[in-house]
């Protein structure tokens, strides 16, 4: 094989290194932002004042309850 060929051959692997994706595999791309990412965010939001609110009212009524049976307050 000629300086050609070695010339060639280097040169067609340099330009698929060149082409080739420089992304880790481990982290995959970012999701494509959308006219709903607002709305998204504030369902998001919306769901996790919901779970306090639940949260909340269940230690209330855990607290009553206990009132109620003459335990102790904690």
């Amino acid at each position: 094989m000629g300086a050609f060929g070695v010339s060639a051959v280097s040169l067609a692997v340099m330009s698929i290194l060149g082409c080739s994706s420089h992304q880790s595999p481990d982290s995959p791309p970012p999701p494509p932002k959308t006219v709903f990412d607002p709305l998204t965010q504030q369902i998001g939001r919306a769901k996790d004042v919901q779970n306090t609110v639940n949260a909340n009212t269940e230690n209330m009524r855990k607290a009553v309850d206990s009132q109620e049976r003459g335990d102790s307050p904690q």
